[in-house]
């Protein structure tokens, strides 16, 4: 008989983060585009967003891991896997994993990259736990990578002022107290979602031509009242339904980490939950939509502003391009 496989929770038990240092504030918009201050905070929450002058999204995820490591013990070598998160790699190949990898030293780990959209933190943390809680490895970093500046149409007044640039970084790790990690998850996609939100241009379906640049098919397109009505149902409804299969009330949980996206949906999502908004992690005003990097990056100032404490239960909740959605119940273990 083989022996019986301990039963592990994956846990994250370092954080890190870095924006760049460029940034555009809503009146920069109202310059180039007709828009105001007042009707972009009314209608997304956002007032800020950062923006990468020069590199790409391997760089910002560099950056990201090395805050990590500096404020841990973790080194390079230590790490097994690298999963990155983005819909805005270096290129199609190598992936951008692979590039990471190759900067930071991390001789001794294989990696990926995976593409969800908004949601693709929560759908790399979920992969990254399985990785862990299989036994066979110990270190996984999660990277939520974006550079949206380089697929944003500055020209188009109801996109090009929500998107950011950004990347924050976790590492997992097992524990054998099951009272703290990653403890369920509800993952979905839909991909009848296709036609409301995409970029036509770049893949297989229509490579990379002259008329592809010129009707801008390498932008981003979305269609934002299907995309927000969806929005607001989908996550709302993962969010509470993950609470209820847990047998979680409100006052239960310490903090909804919602991915940034527009304010109105954080809120709607928030009230489904009967959470009151000082139990909902918010800096959206800061950095704007950053896609995959919008969860960890509040993850990380939270933890690092003394308000996230040891044994704090919270759900993480997401919806992005597919459609993807879905919701991550942990308990945090960081002191």
């Amino acid at each position: 008989m083989q022996p019986s496989r301990k039963i592990l929770n994956a846990t994250i038990t370092a954080v890190g983060m870095y924006v760049p240092d460029k940034i555009l504030d809503n009146k920069y918009f109202e310059s180039i585009v007709d828009t105001t201050d007042e009707w972009i905070t009314t209608r997304t929450g956002i007032k800020e967003r950062r923006i990468l002058e020069k590199g790409a999204t391997s760089d910002l995820a560099v950056e990201a891991v090395k805050d990590l490591m500096k404020n841990s013990n973790l080194k390079p070598e230590e790490i097994d896997i690298i999963i990155v998160a983005t819909i805005t790699p270096d290129m199609f190949f190598p992936s951008t994993a692979c590039l990471v990898q190759e900067k930071i030293g991390a001789k001794n780990a294989w990696g990926f990259d995976l593409s969800a959209a908004c949601s693709g933190f929560l759908f790399a943390l979920q992969t990254a736990a399985s990785f862990i809680e299989s036994g066979k490895y110990k270190k996984v970093l999660v990277i939520g990578a974006d550079k949206m500046s380089s697929i944003t149409d500055y020209t188009d007044r109801n996109n090009c002022i929500l998107f950011g640039d950004a990347a924050s970084a976790v590492l997992l790790e097992p524990t054998e107290d099951l009272n703290y990690g990653i403890k369920d998850s509800l993952l979905f996609c839909d991909g009848s979602g296709k036609d409301s939100l995409y970029m036509k241009a770049g893949g297989s379906l229509y490579p990379a031509t002259i008329e592809t640049v010129q009707n801008k098919w390498h932008y981003i397109y979305q269609d934002g009242k299907t995309v927000f009505k969806v929005a607001v149902k989908g996550m709302a409804d993962v969010s509470y339904e993950i609470m209820n299969k847990n047998n979680l009330k409100a006052d239960d949980i310490a903090y909804l980490v919602p991915h940034q996206a527009n304010l109105r949906i954080i809120n709607a999502t928030a009230e489904r939950m009967g959470l009151s908004l000082d139990k909902v992690m918010i800096n959206i005003h800061k950095y704007g939509n950053t896609t995959a990097a919008t969860i960890p990056l509040c993850l990380t100032e939270y933890y690092r502003e003394g308000k996230l404490k040891k044994g704090d239960n919270l759900i993480l909740a997401a919806f992005g391009a597919g459609f993807t959605w879905g919701a991550i119940y942990l308990t945090w273990s960081i002191e």
